[in-house]
């Protein structure tokens, strides 16, 4: 086994790094202090200092890292993996700056996959160059969105457009005014196979019939420098029958396809947020002093410490070895493993998180430290691409066949 990065990714990971000490996380209280004076602080993503960031991540060759082939940057999942995990030690602003955020890492994923050349042409290629923002619309208030199959929002064809009537809550990015694209979910054929009656199309922001009914906030924050998550209503919402990606029926499989890469992404990231807070409590303990003597000397603190480098670890190589698996044998043939990775990295980076809040005190429930943000994130985590119960479900399936495999060999 081969533990080390390859020279490239060496490269691209010390220069990030460099970027990371030297502009992004200096300038995270200008960035902040920019959006605070916006109009509309939904627009984050137009603030001087992250153009000016975003320029240096383009002429760094660090610009969508995330996408392989000659759109992107042209790296592995595995190449991309220690990148992604830096960003998310600045996880408020390094991924914008690389144009490595989501949802828009995910969109253009399924456009690269299965738009036309017209759709590629009139969103992707914006996106590509970070001129525009988008959003991804599936999950709805008044079914179990844990299951894919229950969205009820209609995409109905009348002659040459089809007509989207429905709700959606929780679309990521949704707020932000640069969000001109939202690609949506919805059913064409209630009456087909359970997996082959939805569809998915694009919805430009403009469109008459689509309403931003409301910003949604996660344990209090609005999550404005991500572009906010939303409540939409789509009224009789009409758009041409180009819009649809790839054919009628074939939604569900699309989904699947992007939420694999944005699943191993998520993940990526959150081991930087366990680095970053791992670093916090380390600071914050060498600090201060309880009942005589340094927290940093007290028994439980230091047991703290050393659950979180172990448990940190042990997923970092699950997360390396997820990437390789996508690299070598597909999505599909690394399917249990992504999986696995989506089960234990929440939970995981949760805890450390905790950790790391009560070495601060109360100063970790504050807005003085990115921990109580952070948690809020990972927290959700646990249910964007699905919730924990699901992808349990679904790797003891695989598990039981696998076994029953295994003792039917064994009896022939």
């Amino acid at each position: 086994m081969d533990f080390g990065f390859d020279t490239r990714t060496e490269q691209l990971r010390a220069d990030l790094l460099g970027f990371m000490e030297q502009r992004i996380a200096p300038s995270l209280a200008s960035f902040d202090a920019q959006v605070a004076a916006l109009e509309d602080r939904w627009a984050w993503s137009t603030v001087a200092i992250l153009q000016e960031l975003r320029a240096e991540a383009r002429d760094r060759g660090l610009w969508n890292a995330f996408l392989p082939g000659e759109l992107g940057a042209g790296l592995t999942n595995l190449q991309y993996a220690p990148l992604a995990e830096i960003t998310g030690r600045c996880l408020r602003l390094a991924p914008a700056v690389l144009n490595c955020a989501a949802p828009d890492t995910g969109n253009m994923e399924v456009l690269v996959g299965f738009g036309t050349d017209q759709q590629r042409a009139q969103w992707l290629d914006p996106l590509l160059r970070g001129v525009i923002r988008s959003a991804f619309a599936m999950t709805e208030p008044d079914v179990a969105s844990s299951d894919a199959t229950n969205i009820e929002t209609s995409i109905r064809r009348d002659g040459d457009d089809y007509v989207i009537t429905g709700r959606k809550w929780w679309i990521t990015g949704a707020m932000n005014p640069e969000c001109e694209l939202f690609i949506v979910m919805g059913k064409t054929d209630p009456t087909a196979e359970r997996h082959r009656q939805q569809s998915m199309i694009l919805v430009p922001r403009d469109t008459p019939g689509l309403e931003i009914v409301r910003g949604m906030e996660v344990f209090g924050y609005d999550d404005h420098d991500h572009g906010g998550h939303a409540e939409l209503r789509f009224t009789d919402v009409r758009v041409p029958a180009g819009n649809l990606i790839g054919e009628e029926g074939g939604g569900f499989a699309i989904a699947q396809a992007r939420l694999g890469p944005g699943r191993i992404h998520h993940c990526m990231r959150s081991i930087g947020v366990a680095e970053m807070a791992i670093e916090a409590m380390c600071e914050r303990v060498s600090d201060r002093v309880a009942f005589g003597r340094p927290l940093s000397e007290q028994g439980v603190i230091r047991d703290w410490i050393a659950e979180s480098r172990v448990r940190v670890e042990q997923l970092r190589l699950l997360v390396l070895k997820t990437a390789w698996l996508m690299d070598t044998v597909g999505n599909r043939g690394a399917h249990s493993e992504i999986q696995a990775i989506k089960i234990v990295t929440p939970q995981t980076v949760e805890w450390i998180l905790d950790k790391a809040i009560q070495a601060h005190g109360a100063a970790g429930l504050s807005q003085d430290h990115e921990l109580a943000f952070a948690f809020a994130g990972i927290r959700t985590l646990r249910f964007a691409d699905g919730p924990d119960e699901v992808h349990k479900n679904s790797l003891a399936k695989a598990e039981l066949r696998r076994v029953a495999g295994r003792v039917t060999g064994r009896h022939r």
